[in-house]
């Protein structure tokens, strides 16, 4: 897993609430063997496509400058519906690397972390005003994610404190998924395995 610290660019402005994992990617890319890395074409497809497979102009992700945008705004329980890692696995094929809202599905929000991608929450009117600054200035205006410092930084210059577990502060940064951080305890599993052989070695048979 990439090491995530801070991420500055475009914020598309999907402000909709109970953004579902449906939507996100549908339950037939993940069946059809399309495969995790192959997912980002299809991510919101539903959106961002019309029914002949063309652009969809009134979708955010099809505008400029939010095309690619590498951070999501959008509105209460993000991610919520089915607990499927295809979710984040989309997003992150299709560049998404943060999304910011106020709440979260509960399953969707514990799988960013294990894929690398930052669920940032805020308070709604903050992500309010995040979309409206990014609608004020669209050629222009950034937002900085600094996990670092927990912080969002809008367009306009103003500093936004975010709180995050500081395991899973310490996971991100450090590019740790569950394996890995279990992998940093090697010496240990190690050392209760040749004890646990030595005072059970029928069970290593």
């Amino acid at each position: 897993m990439e090491k995530f610290t801070k991420v500055t660019g475009v914020a598309a402005p999907l402000m909709r609430q109970n953004v579902d994992t449906d939507l996100v990617i549908r339950i037939e890319r993940l069946v059809n063997n399309t495969g995790r890395q192959g997912l980002g074409p299809y991510c919101f497809e539903q959106i961002r496509f019309k029914p002949d497979g063309s652009e969809n102009p009134d979708c955010v992700f099809n505008q400029e400058p939010y095309r690619g945008a590498p951070i999501i705004l959008s509105k209460e329980n993000f991610g919520c519906g089915s607990s499927r890692e295809g979710a984040v696995w989309a997003l992150a094929g299709m560049g998404v690397k943060v999304v910011i809202a106020p709440s979260y599905g509960d399953i969707f929000y514990s799988n960013c972390f294990q894929n690398g991608l930052l669920p940032v929450a805020l308070p709604i009117e903050e992500v309010e005003q995040l979309a409206d600054e990014m609608r004020a200035s669209p050629g222009n205006a950034r937002v900085t994610v600094d996990l670092e410092n927990c912080q969002v930084v809008s367009p306009t210059g103003r500093v936004i404190p975010f709180k995050i577990d500081a395991r899973r502060q310490h996971a991100l940064l450090n590019g740790l998924d569950d394996i890995a951080q279990t992998m940093t305890h090697k010496d240990k599993v190690e050392a209760w395995q040749a004890t646990d052989k030595n005072a059970r070695p029928w069970v290593w048979l």
